[in-house]
């Protein structure tokens, strides 16, 4: 019988399933937070540097364990910039400027909408940050308030902290000794307003979050698209450490990495048990490790025979007592083995081979049994084995010790990476207290009671308010009332919708059912700008196109083909034409299937339909052309009769 578990099957309230979000909003200024750059993000770069990053002590004289462990990595980074979205500040090549006020005051607003407790007095402190993400190592961010909370169905939700900070460059590519980022994104104003612990299902969390992220764009003072939302989770289970997940982009995306990391970390809490019950000593990386690199000269593994061309060191390790413990698995996909292969590839290797899972990949049993005499191991231990340069091996090895040593105790405190498919990754240790020290090159900034009493003033229409008078407003249903507020395209359907030339309902459903369609076939909504959207309305406003022609044109605006409506017009032939010409048309199509009208009467409709959308889609609207044929059939069946 399988003791392997589904997600499913854990009763999350016997867990102690506890979850906390840290919601990152970008905050819609006309400038960075410290400096007159334009919000701007381009493809674009006229110039480009590097720089190395290194862990430095903090004012109190300790490292935090993140920072030393990306340092380990020892990564260059390549930065990539352009003069309409980053200056000298961005290259920290000169002191920031004062704190935006307007980024201040959106600040004070959601601290005001949240009850949360504002502070007399705001401090920029700066919070290490060795991966790149910043060029001067660290981030520079504001606690404006502490307290608050939100109701949610009738469940009050608990607020610890908003802060106001600046965004982190955007990454474009992370290699084996490189990163890339680029400075668009560096230094944008964002709010980060972390909850209380929430006790819930993953479900539950997820309307927890979207209520948050409604009542931030009911302000009409935050940002919409890819990337301007983000939630990092925490997530606990019983006595085990806090696990930070970053970078949730989407809500669906949200409730399956809670789901995923209560999997996770309750099958972390088996195999820990499982370990308990072996009376297990730790390892000692010097009397359990050995270089075995000699012994695998003529091992006959390809993976071996390239690692030692690129000069590798090849060490083994000792753990007594522990087999079958990388290959155990209480839940599918999670395993011990796993997890430590996640680790090693942060360091830039490629995996490990565990003794569970030998002999495989080209290493035999001559192999394996030369690796026990030399490790002096029997069948009730087990080995891992490592290939890596010898810059490398021996922080990976550390690391590795670290987390088999962990294994035992529970589920490890660390930050993880949170994938598309809902899964985690891991990405470095928790950070410390180390990681904070304060900014030496900007003045606190006072809060006036002026700016307290004018943020309480302006404090937004709750979220069934602003949707209700969207409602109204505009006279769409109720469905996609929520769905237009919800997408990322809100303050462009009402902008599109001013001319009143349009059908809001037409021009709502194409914003979130049309391009999300395409998008679901695989196609990029970021190649779509917003401007090009405006500019199809404003064209099916004059008449210039069809309603029909709209999804062409997304369509491949989206797949990269070409980049303005112009063009696709030009391209597809795409206009109306004449009613002259249309009448034309349908004639033909009738006389060229008189048969089949003959024979199916009025339900030739149906196949006519199809013929005369497949000539004439994008050049004439399908009400229109239904309507003619259907005149045209019965002008043929009377004649006919």
């Amino acid at each position: 019988m399988s003791d392997k578990k589904t997600v499913s099957e854990i009763p999350i309230k016997q867990i102690g399933l506890k979850v906390g979000l840290e919601i990152h909003q970008q905050l819609a200024t006309n400038k960075k937070l410290f400096c007159n750059c334009s919000q701007v993000e381009s493809d674009e770069y006229t110039s480009k540097f590097t720089r190395k990053l290194r862990a430095s002590k903090s004012e109190l004289g300790g490292y935090d364990p993140a920072a030393l462990f990306e340092s380990t990595k020892s990564k260059t980074i390549l930065y990539y910039g352009n003069p309409e979205s980053s200056c000298l500040v961005e290259k920290d090549e000169e002191p920031p400027h004062p704190v935006d006020i307007d980024a201040k005051k959106i600040a004070l607003l959601i601290a005001s909408s949240l009850n949360s407790h504002i502070f007399n007095e705001i401090y920029v402190m700066r919070k290490i940050v060795i991966d790149g993400s910043n060029t001067s190592g660290f981030q520079r961010t504001m606690l404006i308030s502490q307290g608050g909370n939100l109701d949610v169905d009738g469940k009050t939700i608990g607020i610890q902290s908003i802060c106001l900070e600046e965004d982190a460059a955007k990454l474009l590519d992370d290699k084996d000794s490189t990163r890339e980022y680029s400075l668009d994104r560096l230094g944008i104003p964002l709010v980060e307003i972390a909850s209380e612990p929430i006790i819930g299902t993953p479900s539950e969390i997820k309307k927890i979050a979207l209520a948050l992220g409604r009542l931030l764009r009911t302000t009409k003072m935050v940002t919409r698209g890819l990337g301007s939302i983000r939630q990092d989770v925490n997530v606990s289970i019983m006595d085990g450490g806090v696990v930070e997940v970053k970078g949730v982009q989407q809500l669906d995306q949200l409730e399956k990495v809670i789901e995923y990391e209560a999997k996770r970390q309750h099958g972390l809490f088996l195999i820990s048990n499982k370990l308990k019950e072996k009376n297990l000593g730790e390892i000692c990386k010097d009397t359990d490790v050995f270089d075995i690199t000699q012994a695998f000269r003529n091992c006959k593994s390809k993976i071996i025979q390239r690692a030692l061309k690129e000069k590798a060191v090849i060490k083994a390790i000792r753990i007594k007592k522990f087999s079958g413990m990388f290959s155990y698995s209480p839940y599918e996909g999670i395993r011990l083995g796993k997890e430590i292969g996640q680790l090693v590839r942060f360091f830039g290797i490629g995996g490990v081979f565990h003794s569970d899972e030998l002999p495989n990949y080209g290493i035999e049993n001559s192999d394996i049994e030369e690796v026990k005499k030399i490790l002096d191991v029997d069948s009730n231990d087990a080995f891992l084995l490592i290939a890596a340069h010898k810059s490398k091996i021996d922080f990976a090895i550390q690391s590795i010790i670290n987390r088999i040593n962990d294994a035992v105790k529970g589920v490890p405190a660390e930050t993880r990476l949170a994938t598309q498919t809902g899964e985690t990754l891991y990405l470095r240790p928790r950070p410390g207290a180390s990681r904070m020290y304060p900014e030496t090159d900007i003045p606190p900034l006072l809060v006036s009671k002026n700016e307290l009493e004018s943020a309480k003033r302006k404090i937004p229409k709750s979220w069934k308010e602003s949707i209700s008078d969207l409602q109204n407003k505009y006279e769409l249903n109720a469905q996609l009332t929520e769905q237009i507020f919800d997408s990322d395209y809100l303050e462009l359907f009402e902008e599109i919708c001013e001319s009143k030339k349009n059908s809001p309902t037409f021009v709502a459903s194409t914003l979130c059912s049309t391009i999300t369609n395409l998008q679901r076939q695989g196609l990029n909504p970021q190649l779509l700008k917003n401007s090009e959207i405006l500019k199809t309305f404003q064209f099916l406003a004059q008449g210039k196109i069809s309603k029909e022609s709209i999804e062409m044109i997304f369509e491949n605006i989206m797949s990269g083909k070409v980049d303005s409506v112009e063009n696709v017009i030009q391209k597809l032939s795409i206009g109306n034409i004449d009613e002259t010409e249309l009448n034309e048309k349908l004639d033909e199509i009738i006389q060229q299937n008189s048969k089949l009208i003959i024979k199916q009467g009025k339900r030739s409709i149906g196949p006519l339909m199809g013929i005369a959308m497949k000539k004439l889609r994008g050049k004439a609207d399908g009400e229109v052309i239904n309507k003619l044929l259907e005149e045209k059939i019965k002008s043929t069946l009377n004649k006919k009769n």
